[in-house]
């Protein structure tokens, strides 16, 4: 073993510093990553895949019946009105289908929301696709605003058999500090 220094106080903090620089490279460089490959292999998380839906010429299954429910729930702090027009639909894998939510401002300034979804069971979110979603941008709403948020999405016939209800859930966060153009309707 090198020495650097004869003082031994000294080799153990050169010790205990380099340990520490290798725990953040570890964290930083490799736990996101491996997170990230064993949510996909394992299937959970519920994440939706990032990748953009192609469409396929296919058929309706009209053989086959999906309920897909539709949660909305606020985050801390945001103080909105969120919800969907209806709470489940009935679905056939391959048919295009349309929902709205509805949000409403009730403070006395404008704000900007961003809803992030979530889908379970966490092995459907590959067959789910939304074609237009509202959490596809920021909704901004001026104060004492409402709007109708739409959604279109299409269950793929490929759903496995075993799933016979998909849900939905939105969570609305306030991004009004970090919107993308201002509070500005579009």
């Amino acid at each position: 073993m090198i020495r650097i220094s004869a003082n031994p106080a000294i080799n153990t903090v050169i010790k205990l510093v380099a340990v520490a620089v290798c725990m953040f490279a570890f964290v930083f460089v490799v736990m996101v990553p491996l997170y990230n490959v064993l949510c996909d292999a394992l299937g959970i998380n519920g994440k939706p895949s990032g990748e953009a839906y192609t469409s396929v010429q296919a058929g309706i299954d009209d053989s086959r019946t999906v309920t897909v429910q539709f949660i909305a729930r606020n985050n801390d702090g945001m103080l909105w009105e969120f919800e969907p027009s209806v709470t489940a639909m009935k679905v056939h894998p391959g048919a295009s289908n349309e929902t709205v939510f509805f949000a409403f401002n009730p403070l006395p300034e404008a704000m900007v929301g961003q809803a992030i979804p979530s889908i379970s069971p966490s092995r459907a979110a590959e067959y789910f696709h939304k074609t237009e979603c509202f959490c596809f941008h920021q909704q901004p709403l001026e104060a004492k605003t409402s709007a109708e948020l739409p959604l279109q999405f299409i269950v793929d016939q490929a759903l496995p058999a075993d799933i016979r209800t998909i849900t939905l859930s939105y969570t609305l966060f306030d991004v009004t500090d970090m919107a993308d153009d201002g509070v500005a309707a579009r």
